[in-house]
């Protein structure tokens, strides 16, 4: 058997955690000082934690590391599972990094089993639309290296596109000036990024108001989208009036799919700021 293993950044909601056995290995963070617990018996309150950061919360996260990835993985191999693990970009976090450590040490320990562990290059949905796709195909009977070739074979077409609400939060994580953040609040500019081949988060236009933002949003997916039934996923970070409205921009572009709306979970969220919308879907390039 394959015990399927992720981390929070994926931010897939217990309900599917649950139902596909998938275990989740947690980052930490702290809300001013105080260490934050992943709780594993209760969705992640989105709503409350992006409000306490607009009142001037300050949190500060830290990624896996390899003590800590090997003690998950460790469960599993000591029962005679094999591990595949689906981790967070190493382009933002060194986590896929620190897992990858932990099963090269583990594979001396146990050399009859199977230990894979794969960097999305990706964050949220973008990391988790993988794993769901993964947990249906062992659902399905296949192989630990059937399972990991086809993530591997979709990892350069999982398209993230975002836009924030806060330039504040980019200028913490020093990804724009103080000035620019200054100047595009006061003229309403609204940065698009994305994620890169490598994984890197990166600049790829602005425009100036928050429907324009959407606009290109699905401007993009209608672009790229090699399917557009297929499954695409939403994060956002408490702005549920622009998640809908970008809805019904892709719907009139001609989604007609199933998509997986979740908040954005604490880690990811907490750099890019209360406000923000993100989109992930398979296309046809990043």
């Amino acid at each position: 058997m394959t015990k399927l293993f992720t981390d929070t950044s994926a931010n897939l909601p217990l309900t599917l955690l649950r139902e596909y056995d998938i275990t989740v290995v947690p980052f930490s963070y702290t809300v001013n000082g105080v260490t934050q617990a992943y709780n594993e018996e209760t969705d992640f309150d989105g709503k409350a934690f992006y409000n306490a950061m607009r009142e001037g919360d300050e949190v500060k996260t830290s990624m896996v590391n390899p003590a800590t990835a090997a003690v998950f993985f460790e469960r599993a191999l000591a029962q005679g599972d094999d591990v595949l693990y689906i981790g967070m970009s190493g382009g933002i976090s060194g986590t896929a990094h620190a897992a990858a450590l932990a099963a090269e040490e583990l594979r001396e320990r146990y050399p009859e089993s199977k230990i894979v562990t794969i960097d999305t290059y990706a964050a949220s949905l973008g990391e988790g639309l993988l794993v769901l796709e993964a947990a249906e195909l062992l659902r399905a009977g296949e192989s630990i290296e059937a399972v990991s070739s086809r993530i591997l074979e979709l990892r350069p077409h999982m398209c993230q596109f975002f836009t924030v609400d806060d330039l504040a939060y980019l200028k913490r994580g020093g990804r724009i000036s103080g000035a620019a953040a200054l100047v595009g609040t006061m003229l309403g500019i609204k940065p698009l990024l994305r994620g890169d081949e490598t994984g890197h988060i990166v600049s790829c236009g602005k425009v100036r108001g928050n429907k324009k933002a959407y606009a290109e949003l699905a401007d993009y997916f209608d672009k790229r989208a090699l399917d557009k039934s297929a499954r695409i996923g939403i994060a956002h970070a408490d702005n549920q009036a622009g998640t809908d409205y970008l809805m019904g921009l892709l719907r009139e572009r001609g989604f007609t799919g199933e998509c997986l709306e979740v908040y954005y979970e604490p880690v990811t969220g907490s750099h890019v700021g209360p406000g923000t919308v993100a989109l992930f879907f398979i296309g046809t390039e990043k």
